[in-house]
């Protein structure tokens, strides 16, 4: 909502709701994107027909799903798959339940799936899904209905060959389950391999459900080693306790790192002495939110960004930190949990105050990684155990980590996210090139 003043003279009214209007602006997850490739693309010597090409993805499709309600009338609801590019492989990307779920922000999202996918050296290209619903408003019967619908919709379109989905924001390997029965019950090919994410009787890895907590704990275990000389006894404050964020904070107390701050949707806490992961989860499993946490200071989202601590991982929304609150993030080193929480102005800001940004695109690839894990699993008849994907997991989250370090010192006075998009943008454009593409 844009701001509201009384006696205010008029031009200056009009200043502040300019300056309000083109924040919101300069905060779309897209233009973001496009921005961040423009860049790559200047400091790799690229072409402006080359930014149109990977700025637009491939293929675009919007689906109508008419689902019948409890009290027995239709309801129509909008969802989308996007395939950005496929020069590495098939498209790869969640599928995601949202009531703010746009076509603009699935673009987006694919597009980064492109560089994550090419960033740790996976055989796919990137894509991703949405529908536009909030799943809480749905019964059971509904909700699957909804998934089936989906699948008959887009059922062309996808295969473990050409597209395979996986689970995202408000998705589980309970929807993943219905998505693969109704695919084989469409086409009449027992493929398993069409979605990861399963249920593990269906050929599922039970790691997949730790794998992007696991992931970005890696990361930042790495990120403390390389800039602030070792990780135990080392302060972190986590935005965001779903998935991603209640496993970072479990495996990074594994390592003895202190998290002293977690927030949810309904607020967070602090406590300098530090969280336990066991009392967060009863907390949060019993009252519904971390902020019922004892003996700790209840601080709002806002304030935990700012929080006095050694890194910040934002591990819930993206656009969490702008031009506006930049200046005041204490962290030294900055893990990007979620997709896109930082705009292109506040790594500006980052990079002149010397702050270190893992970007999303390395921080949170675990749970592509492991899905790609499950795929190849189901196309080789399951041969990999639940051990070996979590220590593989962790050997390529490791092993991507050290090439974007590499190349960050290569490239000099650049940040580490152009690092890590400029290894990730120059394979897809390789790929391209040696298939005549472009």
């Amino acid at each position: 909502m844009l701001p509201s003043f009384k006696n205010v003279p008029s031009i200056y009214y009009l200043i502040i709701m300019a300056l309000a209007i083109e924040e919101v602006m300069s905060s779309n997850l897209y233009t973001q994107q496009v921005k961040k490739l423009q860049k790559i693309a200047e400091i790799l010597g690229l072409d402006d027909s080359l930014v149109q090409v990977l700025s637009i993805p491939e293929r675009v499709i919007q689906v109508k799903i008419p689902v019948r309600t409890k009290n027995g009338k239709v309801k129509t609801f909008l969802g989308w798959r996007v395939q950005h590019n496929s020069a590495l492989g098939p498209y790869k990307g969640g599928l995601r339940y949202h009531p703010a779920v746009t076509q603009e922000e699935v673009t987006a999202l694919a597009m980064i799936m492109t560089w994550k996918n090419s960033l740790l050296g996976l055989p796919y290209g990137g894509g991703k899904g949405g529908i536009r619903v909030d799943p809480s408003t749905l019964t059971e019967d509904e909700l699957e209905e909804l998934t089936r619908n989906y699948v008959d919709a887009i059922s062309r379109d996808i295969g473990s060959d050409l597209d395979i989905p996986a689970p995202d924001v408000n998705t589980d390997s309970r929807i993943m389950a219905w998505f693969v029965d109704e695919y084989i019950r469409i086409t009449g090919k027992v493929d398993y391999a069409i979605v990861t994410g399963k249920p593990k009787n269906l050929g599922g890895l039970e790691t997949r459900i730790i794998s992007t907590g696991l992931g970005v704990a890696t990361i930042a275990l790495e990120a403390m080693e390389t800039f602030l000389g070792g990780y135990e006894g080392k302060s972190v404050a986590i935005q965001g306790f779903g998935n991603v964020g209640s496993n970072a904070v479990r495996f990074l107390e594994e390592n003895k790192v202190k998290v002293i701050a977690v927030s949810d949707a309904k607020g967070g806490v602090y406590n300098p002495e530090g969280l336990s992961y066991e009392k967060l989860m009863e907390v949060k499993n019993k009252t519904g939110s971390v902020v019922n946490y004892p003996g700790a200071k209840v601080i709002t989202n806002e304030q935990l960004l700012e929080a006095d601590v050694d890194v910040l991982i934002p591990a819930a929304i993206e656009n969490v930190i702008t031009k506006l609150n930049a200046s005041r993030v204490k962290a030294k080193v900055i893990v990007e949990g979620a997709n896109g929480p930082l705009t292109a102005d506040a790594d500006e800001i980052m990079k002149q105050r010397g702050v270190y940004v893992i970007p999303d695109i390395l921080a949170n690839a675990g749970g592509v990684v492991v899905s790609h894990i499950e795929w190849a699993n189901n196309k080789m008849g399951q041969v990999i155990s639940e051990e070996e994907a979590k220590d593989r997991l962790i050997r390529e989250m490791k092993s991507a980590y050290k090439a974007v370090i590499n190349e960050w010192k290569t490239l000099g006075n650049y940040d580490i996210r152009t690092a890590a998009m400029s290894l990730a943008v120059r394979r897809v454009y390789e790929a391209m090139k040696s298939r005549g593409q472009f």
